[in-house]
């Protein structure tokens, strides 16, 4: 890691590195001091009892949509040549039952929802789970000061213990860290093609429930009902869910009890010795009856555990126990009761296998049922749409999707956003698939595929968390890895001998958004090891003298970089381009960690560069994944009151004693508003050491009082020394403030490989020449930016 090599002088006094390394560390040394933490701020929230049953109200509607409305399609892609056995209906609601228990209910509810992240679920909140844990980040921005955030935890692990050696093995290779990331991103399209297919699936089948009572209408015309509900949902995208989300609930509620209730009549009524299904041995029985058309069956089945996957990426704002009571006391049980009296109702009309949902519905609430079945997809639709728009929000942040507009949608929830180009992009591929097909069976198959290989990569990430996170023993993580397989890797097979049958939308989507999101992310690293290698050294900026050579007018300049350290070489072809800099500059560098927040008061870390007749500074702003840059920040103004709280604090502690009274478990602290700044006891003094306007020695300031004094004294020369550089700085941003921002062009070199040359010139060429700018993210206004261009061959 770059950062990393900045470490103390006291580590490296002793070695031969030369004089010039030993005043480029002291000058620009990493932001230990500067990087603080607010103990106990973060825990666990406890819930009573009665906010818990609440939220587990709540969470109906939020989490449980997506698996709700599979009655809708199930046994109809079970069987879609119809049924030629009445022992077949048992053995696939065998399958249909025991595939609930040991996917959604043992893998999901009890096991994969404790691997969160603070809260947060999916794919890559366990891909920032194991960032914290092994040096698996592709970008390595990272620095120890960051593992000192209040949401940065993670556990560590003795040095001969089996999680170090698997910690050990993923750091040993750069191709392992890039596998990692390329089964993160394989997960993540798949999850955008569960935001194309579970709309397309659920709408067509709800309104398909027109024909129970229309025969003779035709598939064009539900069609077009489905079609024209699709355009309302993502129409109303813009809202949020927090608008329409108090309806959510209720209805998802109402769907669960009146479909739990239908099967337990149908039961009753028609034969109850569907029973017998919970007998696994009908299992066994109905694949060796059935052959390869029973084993390709599964591929239907497998649709009664779709939006599971879902289940933990909308984690959200619920805690895991309110998401556990919901699945068993509400879901599971109903679910359970209305596949059992579907299969009840098939026993006696095996001809009506097609919408068997609404055939088994009595006829006095045909209509009700068929209003809240409409609603009920629409509801589960509005769940995956809402958890790909946040994967994406991820994905971003990471550096593994370009950037795009993303609105916050509530004044509530962080989690809940909208992006409205792939917004767009869903609902053409969407409405592409439902008129494409038109076949619930086609589409059937393509969602089950991208279902089970989100359900295999969260199974394969699992194992990592299991061995790192929480360092279970060996044989434990094999009993989970075998009972995952057992089931998943079947249901793979069965998909991939429908993938002529539809199963090949999920990959060729998948593919394409794979290719958008790694060609980003390579673009990405490539542009980070550019500025890494050909930043500048601050002994040659010392060389300029405090004008830097130029003249300095009146302003501050923002000059953005990648680099947490380090002077950026666009700084360099600035200033040997152009006479003049501003009076102030402040080297900003904006980074996304493996979190999923970084509170207010730990986003900003400012530093000094250099001595105080330079007027240099840097600014690490810190993000998490989950964090958003509202329309209504003043980045700017957060900058510059960042920058005037670290003078006052800077002042304040060279004027005081280091006194045993100002120290708090042996760190020197100093907290205001939204600024904190943090300095071991150990290493005040040397950390305040400056150099002097006369030459080039480094001559430490030593604590005019004894160190166990309990006396605090601020000199009065610090104040006036205080006063004067904010009234400089203040001076200086009256005068007008520039943000200078580097618009690095990636080239292929000549005698690349044509790979390459397409990748580079073509794909991240078109993806940068359409992605937002920085400037635009960050509020900047148009008449105080500058563009810094320069060319990097690859």
């Amino acid at each position: 890691m770059a950062s990393e090599a900045s470490t103390s002088i006291d580590d490296h006094g002793g070695t031969n590195k030369g004089n010039m390394w030993v005043l480029e560390q002291k000058l620009d040394q990493p932001m230990d001091e500067e990087a603080g933490r607010i103990k106990n701020m973060y825990r666990e929230k406890k819930f009573s009892a009665m906010l818990v049953l609440r939220l587990a109200f709540q969470s109906l509607g939020v989490v449980y949509g997506d698996l709700g409305t599979s009655p809708l399609y199930v046994f109809y892609n079970t069987f879609p040549r119809g049924i030629k056995d009445p022992d077949d209906v048992i053995g696939a609601l065998s399958l249909i039952i025991y595939s609930l228990t040991l996917v959604p209910l043992l893998k999901y509810v009890f096991v994969v929802l404790r691997a969160n992240d603070n809260g947060q679920g999916g794919t890559f909140a366990l891909y920032s789970l194991l960032c914290r844990h092994a040096k698996v980040k592709t970008i390595p921005n990272q620095h120890r000061t960051d593992e000192e955030l209040t949401t940065y935890s993670r556990r560590a692990f003795h040095e001969k213990s089996f999680a170090a050696k698997t910690k050990r093995w993923l750091e040993g290779h750069e191709c392992k860290k890039n596998v990692l990331l390329i089964i993160v991103l394989v997960g993540t399209c798949m999850v955008i093609g569960d935001g194309i297919l579970t709309p397309a699936i659920s709408v067509l089948s709800a309104a398909g429930g027109i024909r129970v009572d229309h025969p003779k209408m035709s598939d064009d015309v539900v069609i077009v009902v489905a079609v024209i509900i699709l355009v309302g949902l993502f129409s109303m995208q813009h809202f949020g869910t927090d608008r329409v989300g108090w309806l959510f609930a209720p209805i998802v509620l109402l769907w669960f009890l009146l479909i739990g209730t239908i099967g337990a009549i149908n039961i009753w009524k028609y034969d109850s010795s569907v029973l017998k299904a919970f007998y696994p041995v009908y299992i066994g029985r109905y694949l060796s009856r059935e052959g390869k058309d029973g084993w390709t069956s599964l591929g239907g089945i497998m649709l009664s555990i779709t939006g599971t996957e879902a289940l933990f990426a909308d984690l959200g704002h619920f805690p895991v126990l309110a998401v556990q009571i919901a699945f068993t006391v509400v879901v599971f049980p109903c679910l359970l009761l209305a596949y059992c009296g579907q299969a009840a109702y098939l026993l006696r009309h095996q001809d009506h296998v097609i919408d068997a949902f609404y055939h088994s519905i009595p006829d006095s609430v045909y209509w009700p049922m068929f209003i809240i079945a409409t609603f009920a997809a629409i509801v589960a639709s509005q769940a995956t749409i809402s958890a790909t728009f946040s994967i994406i929000k991820q994905a971003q942040a990471l550096g593994c999707f370009p950037r795009v507009k993303v609105v916050h949608t509530s004044k509530k929830f962080l989690g809940q956003v909208y992006i409205p180009d792939i917004n767009w992009v869903l609902m053409i591929l969407c409405i592409a698939v439902t008129a494409g097909f038109k076949n619930q069976s086609q589409i059937g198959n393509a969602y089950g595929t991208a279902v089970v290989i989100v359900m295999l990569v969260t199974t394969f990430l699992m194992i990592l968390i299991m061995l790192l996170v929480w360092r279970c023993h060996w044989s434990l993580v094999l009993i989970f890895t075998a009972l995952s397989c057992a089931v998943e890797l079947p249901y793979l097979s069965a998909v991939l001998f429908k993938v002529d049958q539809g199963g090949w939308v999920p990959l060729v989507i998948a593919a394409a958004f794979l290719v958008i999101m790694y060609v980003w992310h390579y673009g990405t690293v490539k542009r980070y090891e550019f500025e890494m290698h050909s930043k500048v050294s601050m002994a040659w900026i010392l060389g300029l003298g405090p004008s830097l050579g130029l003249v300095r007018v009146p302003g501050i300049g923002f000059v953005y970089s990648e680099l947490p350290s380090g002077v950026p070489h666009i700084f360099s072809h600035f200033i040997t381009n152009l006479p003049a800099i501003h009076s102030v500059v402040v080297f900003v560098c904006v980074k996304y960690l493996p979190v999923y927040t970084v509170p207010q008061d730990e986003r900003f870390l400012v530093k000094r560069i250099g001595p105080k007749n330079y007027h240099m500074f840097r600014c690490v702003v810190r993000y998490g994944y989950k964090d958003l840059h509202k329309k209504d920040d003043d980045f700017e103004k957060m900058l510059f009151d960042s920058l005037i709280l670290f003078v006052r604090l800077e002042s304040m502690m060279e004027g005081y004693s280091d006194s045993e009274e100002y120290t708090l478990n042996g760190q020197q602290t100093m907290q205001s508003g939204d600024f904190q700044l943090t300095q071991s006891s150990s290493t005040v003094n040397s950390n305040m050491d400056r150099i002097t306007s006369g030459d080039d020695s480094i001559v430490p300031v030593d604590s005019p009082l004894p160190a166990n004094n309990m006396t605090m004294v601020r000199s009065s020369g610090n104040t006036s020394h205080e006063s004067d550089e904010m009234e400089f700085l203040n001076s200086c941003r009256d005068s007008g403030v520039v943000h200078i921002l580097g618009n690095t062009v990636i080239r292929a070199r000549r005698d690349s490989r044509l790979l390459k040359k397409i990748s580079i010139d073509y794909i991240y060429a078109f993806l940068r020449k359409i992605c937002r700018e920085n400037s635009v993210i960050f509020n900047v206004p148009h008449e105080s930016l500058l563009n810094v261009g320069q060319i990097f061959y690859v």
